[in-house]
């Protein structure tokens, strides 16, 4: 029998435990929410549901696309919970979040994207927890300015819209995505005056002067805060790793960030969008 040489760079995730897990993964449950922590088996869900905080994910579980990255489902989604902003707002104030991140599948199905159930979701939040601060991780829209301004009028305090990887990858990676649209929805975004916000995995074979142009490209479209993180094959199905980055790597990633003129960066190898997102209010 051949032994399977594991890499020392690969993380090492923790299992969830503890009463604040339990009471989260309750809470979501018994409410039917969908959450990205599980549906994008997130390796940080052990901490975050931990610490009693979660990404709630609206506009049901099925995605319209199908990123070879990504482990959420894809088809043809059910109609939208028109019920479902009332239910995250009240999730939020049971929960007592004082930071709440929302994001959603993409939607290419409906007219306006599920542009309206966002809008809605983000006003019922403000109204039921006024001091509760919101970021939202969003879709590109297809690039349509007239949805997005839906989302934007709504003022939560961070708009997220993630390149995912850098833009010779794009077309492989995100497959019905395309990197200068992300960009100029990102640079539409900040042009309102809203914190825009963005991430990166790396592992998919991008070198690192493809690393520091997509930094580069996301500054000059106005974007201050950055994460990257490593990417992990969440299925058999997904595209496998090429590479596996040490934590020196990141350390050293971020410090180039930082220099470049990012306003905050989260960089390591556990790191995902809403990671300690707290902190890019």
């Amino acid at each position: 029998m051949v032994k399977r040489k594991i890499d020392p760079n690969k993380p090492k995730i923790k299992l969830p435990i503890g009463q604040s897990y339990i009471q989260v993964k309750n809470l979501v449950h018994k409410n039917k929410l969908n959450t990205i922590c599980e549906s994008g088996n997130c390796p940080n869900m052990h901490e975050c549901w931990g610490a009693g905080t979660a990404t709630f994910l609206i506009l049901g579980d099925i995605c319209t696309r199908s990123c070879r990255f990504c482990s959420v489902k894809t088809g043809k989604p059910y109609s939208p919970d028109l019920n479902e902003p009332k239910k995250i707002a009240e999730s939020v104030k049971l929960m007592n979040l004082k930071h709440c991140v929302i994001t959603s599948v993409d939607r290419d199905d409906l007219a306006d994207g599920g542009s309206n159930i966002w809008a809605e979701t983000i006003n019922e939040i403000k109204k039921l927890n006024p001091n509760t601060t919101i970021e939202t991780l969003i879709p590109d829209f297809k690039g349509n300015f007239t949805l997005l301004q839906t989302v934007i009028n709504a003022k939560p305090n961070v708009i997220s819209h993630n390149l995912e990887t850098v833009k010779r990858l794009t077309k492989q990676i995100r497959v019905q995505a395309k990197y200068d649209r992300s960009l100029s929805v990102l640079k539409y975004i900040a042009e309102q005056g809203i914190t825009a916000k963005s991430g990166i995995m790396l592992g998919l074979g991008e070198t690192n002067e493809e690393i520091y142009d997509t930094m580069d490209d996301l500054l000059k479209n106005n974007v201050s805060i950055i994460t990257i993180g490593q990417y992990l094959q969440p299925t058999k199905d997904n595209i496998p790793v090429q590479k596996y980055y040490s934590e020196d790597e990141f350390k050293a990633l971020a410090k180039i960030g930082k220099n470049k003129g990012f306003k905050f960066i989260e960089s390591s190898s556990l790191v995902r969008s809403s990671y300690h997102a707290e902190k890019h209010v």
